[in-house]
């Protein structure tokens, strides 16, 4: 079960899901400092997080057909589309990044989607998987995005990637007091003290992993169907060129 993108968009546009992007996409500077000319694809809900990391060369957002699509960005030429997470729509090692948000956690096929994003992230590419983190408490309350789906523990999401051709690489938490509306003008003081005294705790987890090239993903083949059509990117292109 996943969230429709009408909740989504409400949840984010409102003012507890602005401090929740801004703590979360704190984590993310960190694992990902700097995207400059870096090709980046976000599926699942992933929009709010794309606007802000500006300066990559190109930032697309795939949202799944199951949840519905917002527009992204918000001002000027559309980067988004709208297809079945686990058959993206672009050609084999087309990104340098990929960013899973509300997606690995409420997708009916886990692993095909991983699949899907070890195939379109070029040699080394690096993966971002945002879950809900099973020993908090923001999985357990469907009043934010974070209460549907399958939630994690770090060490099931660890064996996951690694089971997909991931090399896990840094780690990353957020959120640690509950979701709740009065307590989110507490939040950003709560996550230095949550690091320190109560990681296992967090209501989210941040995952960096590497995608490794030595050895093929099983039965790959067998999930590229022959009529797939693969959307172009010429801004991609452009910015390629430019360089």
């Amino acid at each position: 079960m996943r969230p429709d993108i009408l909740e989504l968009d409400r949840f984010y546009d409102g003012p507890h899901g602005v401090v929740v992007r801004r703590i979360v996409v704190l984590k993310l500077r960190q694992l990902w400092p700097s995207l400059k000319e870096e090709r980046v694809l976000g599926v699942g809900h992933a929009a709010p997080f794309l606007g802000a990391l500006k300066e990559a060369a190109t930032g697309i957002a795939l949202f799944p057909a199951t949840q519905g699509a917002a527009r992204h960005p918000k001002d000027g030429p559309g980067l988004a589309a709208l297809a079945r997470e686990d058959e993206l729509p672009f050609q084999d090692a087309a990104f340098d990044r990929v960013l899973l948000v509300h997606a690995l956690e409420c997708s009916p096929h886990p692993n095909r989607l991983l699949r899907e994003a070890w195939r379109v992230l070029r040699d080394g590419g690096r993966l971002v998987v945002v879950v809900p983190n099973r020993t908090g408490l923001w999985c357990w309350s469907e009043r934010t995005p974070f209460g549907y789906g399958q939630p994690y523990t770090a060490a099931q999401l660890q064996r996951l990637l690694r089971a997909h051709l991931f090399e896990p690489l840094e780690e990353r938490r957020a959120l640690w007091l509950p979701p709740w509306r009065r307590a989110r003008r507490f939040l950003f003081a709560a996550e230095r003290a949550g690091t320190a005294l109560a990681p296992r705790f967090s209501g989210v987890l941040l995952r960096e992993a590497e995608k490794r090239i030595w050895l093929a993903p099983p039965a790959l083949a067998q999930l590229r169907p022959s009529s797939r059509r693969y959307l172009q990117l010429p801004e991609l292109t452009a910015a390629r060129d430019e360089g």
